[in-house]
Formats: structure tokens, C-alpha cells, sequence
């Protein structure tokens, strides 16, 4: 991961208004430069001024020296420039000055104010100078060289710098502009992982539930039939062989029905390779199994219901299955909830209601399928826990989440006889 804003921010080391050392030490430089010139060109400037020429030495001393704050007042040190102009001194400061202040972030309008005024001074000045040595006969040419001379004189320093100046500063505005997106971007895409890492965690909590539920609803119904039927086994084995041998005989089949169930779920689990044995990836190929049963129209259906309520029936259970409406087909993730919810419905009559009369009610209405498993209250008070069924709590909440998840309605609770109600109902689309 980059860090771009935060070495950029750090790089601030240099003294005063300077951001580097290095920086500071090549105004230092460039001012020092600056000073010896101007006081070179202050002993021909006070000849002719007609003052001391250690007071042109000083006066340039002074006027050069201002170059050493061009980063920090770049339009000081151009006036400066510009006034020392007509004494023929400071050209290495004006170039510099013009430099740095078209490379600054100062409007345009006050650089090429100042920039005009630098040409101006420069062109009138040496209009004057060549005009004077071509009338003391220093230069023989023509009237034709004067203006030549100034205007290429004052374009020549004055134009290059601040070409210069204008691209630099626009360099450095975009690198900054590039730097600020690059961190921008550097943030969004860390928000980004956090984001993805959370709907990550999310999926792969959806998923164990998933896993969860579909463990539920294939081994507790069957699993709950063979207790009952176990227990019966126990009661009746020495007062009715015939009996015991065909209670045997369905547990064996319930045993092997969901041994079956039970490794066809584990198939899938494992059918990923060693690589996809995680939590994550067994969820994902859950979800992508499941998916697939849908649509090959595997799993239980609404036809099979009947053969559902035989067997509860068969397991001791007095159940009544009554059908009202049009029987017709569904969608096969509709017809297997409504199957889940009348199964897991019974299991939990098995469990808490032994020998309670039950009702199972299925509606096939216009653009919906109700259904309904009532039961009433168990003949004795104890007889709920002959067979000793565990209960984990999870069965009416795994019910809730797939009537919802298929956007219908689901309610469940206590009758006023004293008996249990499940309902729910799913949109037919």
C-alpha cells in the first residue's frame, strides 16, 4: 500500500519557509550569486550616478540579496528587478524572479502584469543604452539595430522565465492533483476491502445458517420417526412380535432414508476438493448445489405429503390430511418449503405432543398455498417426553426464514384449547 500523502507531508524539514534543506540551500546559493553580480554591475552604476563606488557596491550587495526570498514573495523580488532595471543590474534576479513567480500560484492577470512591466523596463532601457553608444560611436550600424536590439534584448530575458515558470507550475499542480487521487483512491479502495471483507462475513454467516437449516429439515424429521418408533419397539417387543418386527423394519427404512439424505449433503460438501473444504467455500457450493436442485426439480414436493403424513401415522400418530382448492404445480423451491414447514410441523408434534390429534390443512388458493398443522393437546400430561426427544429450538425460526425468504407469511403459537398452530403462507409466483 502506498503512502504518497504521508510522505509528502513529511518531506517538510527545511528552516523557515523552505520544505527541504536542499531547497534552502540552493537560494542560499542563487542569492549569493545574485549579490556578487549586482555589486559588480553598482561600480559602472555609481561612476556614472557620480556617488561613491563603495555605495554602489553596497546598494548592489542589498538589491541582489532579495533574491533569497523568492519562494516566499516572489512579486517583492520582481519589483526589485524591475526597479534596479535602469541601473543595469540584477539580470540573473529578474530572470529568476520572473521564473519563480509564473511557476507560483498567484493569478495569472498579477503575473503577466509584472511580467509586462519586467519587458517593458528592459526594452526601454536598453533602447536608451544602444541609442547612447551608437551617438558616442561605440556601435556603427543602423538606425535599424536599435529596435532590433531592445526587443530581442527584453524578449530574451524575459520571456524564456516565464514560459518556463508557466509549465513547471502547471507540472507541479497536476503531480498534485495525480497525488490527491492517488490517496483518494487509496482510501476508496481500502473502504472498498473493508466493505467486500464485511459482505463477505455476512455471505458466509447466511450460508452456516443455510447449512444449518438444511442439516435440520433432512435428518431431524426422520430421525425423530425412529425414536418414536424405537420406543414403541420397546413397549410392544414382548406383547406383539408381529408388531415389533414392523416397527423394526421402519426404522430401518427412516434410518436408511435419511443415511441417504444425510450423505448427499456431506457429497456436496465434499466435492470441492481439498482447497474448497472451508467454511466459506462448503458454503458457496452448498449454494450453488442447492440452486441446481431447484431447478432439476429434486427434493421433496407436494406429491410426496401424503406419503408424509403416512408415516407420522404409521408412527403412532392420529393425523388427518384434508386438501382444499385445485391441486396443481408450483415452483419447486414453493413446493419444498411448504413441504419443509408441514414436516418440520409434524416432527415438533412428535416431540412436545405425543399422541395429540393432528391437523394437516393445505389450501391451493388463486395466487398463493396456505397451509396449516394444528394439533391438539397431548392425551396426558408427561407424554410429550415418553420418547425423550431432544429439541434444539431452531425449527419454527428455520420454518420463519423460509416462508419470508420467498416473501409469504408465517405465524405460529399456542391454540385456546391448549394445542399448537403452525400457518403459513406462500405467494404462488
Amino acid at each position: 500500500m502506498t503512502t504518497t500523502g504521508e510522505e509528502h507531508a513529511t518531506a517538510r524539514g527545511g528552516p523557515l519557509w523552505w520544505s527541504r534543506r536542499r531547497s534552502a540551500v540552493f537560494d542560499w546559493s542563487l542569492a549569493a550569486v545574485s549579490a556578487v553580480e549586482c555589486a559588480v554591475e553598482g561600480v559602472p552604476f555609481a561612476r556614472d550616478a557620480g556617488i561613491p563606488v563603495a555605495a554602489g557596491v553596497v546598494f548592489g550587495l542589498l538589491a541582489g540579496s532579495v533574491l533569497l526570498v523568492r519562494r516566499q514573495w516572489p512579486i517583492a523580488v520582481v519589483l526589485v528587478a524591475i526597479a534596479i532595471t535602469p541601473a543595469q543590474m540584477g539580470f540573473l534576479m529578474g530572470i529568476v524572479g520572473l521564473y519563480t513567480l509564473a511557476a507560483s500560484e498567484l493569478p495569472r492577470r498579477i503575473i503577466g502584469s509584472l511580467a509586462g512591466m519586467q519587458l517593458v523596463g528592459t526594452l526601454i532601457v536598453t533602447f536608451v543604452r544602444v541609442r547612447q553608444d551608437m551617438v558616442r560611436g561605440d556601435l556603427d550600424l543602423g538606425d535599424w539595430f536599435v529596435p532590433f536590439a531592445s526587443i530581442t534584448t527584453s524578449l530574451g530575458l524575459t520571456a524564456p522565465p516565464v514560459l518556463l515558470g508557466l509549465y513547471v507550475g502547471a507540472r507541479r499542480r497536476l503531480m498534485e492533483s495525480l497525488r490527491e487521487r492517488a490517496d483518494s483512491l487509496e482510501r476508496e479502495l481500502q473502504l472498498l476491502a473493508e466493505r467486500a471483507e464485511e459482505r463477505a462475513e455476512w455471505a458466509r454467516g447466511e450460508e452456516r445458517t443455510r447449512i444449518a437449516r438444511e442439516m435440520h429439515d433432512v435428518v431431524a424429521h426422520r430421525v425423530s420417526l425412529m425414536v418414536v418408533h424405537a420406543a414403541a419397539l420397546q413397549a410392544v417387543a414382548r406383547k406383539d412380535p408381529e408388531k415389533a418386527v414392523r416397527n423394526a423394519a421402519l426404522v430401518g427404512d427412516m434410518g436408511r432414508q435419511a443415511l441417504t439424505e444425510l450423505r448427499e449433503m456431506l457429497g456436496v460438501l465434499r466435492s470441492g476438493g481439498e482447497g474448497e473444504r472451508r467454511a466459506s467455500v462448503a458454503a458457496a457450493a452448498v449454494t450453488v448445489v442447492a440452486a441446481r436442485a431447484v431447478e432439476e426439480g429434486e427434493g421433496p414436493c407436494l406429491s410426496e405429503l401424503e406419503e408424509l403424513v403416512g408415516q407420522s401415522a404409521a408412527a403412532g400418530m392420529v393425523v388427518r390430511l384434508s386438501v382444499e382448492g385445485e391441486v396443481r404445480s408450483y415452483a419447486a423451491e414453493v413446493e419444498q418449503t411448504a413441504y419443509r414447514v408441514v414436516q418440520e410441523a409434524l416432527t415438533n408434534v412428535h416431540k412436545h405432543a405425543a399422541g395429540a390429534k393432528t391437523h394437516v390443512r393445505l389450501a391451493h388458493r388463486v395466487a398463493e398455498i396456505a397451509m396449516q398443522v394444528e394439533n391438539e393437546p397431548p392425551p396426558e400430561v408427561g407424554s410429550a417426553s415418553s420418547a425423550r426427544l431432544p429439541s434444539g429450538g431452531n425449527g419454527l425460526v428455520g420454518m420463519r426464514e423460509r416462508v419470508v425468504g420467498l416473501g409469504g407469511v408465517f405465524v405460529s403459537g399456542p391454540t385456546e384449547a391448549g394445542g399448537f398452530r403452525v400457518s403459513a403462507v406462500i405467494p404462488a409466483v
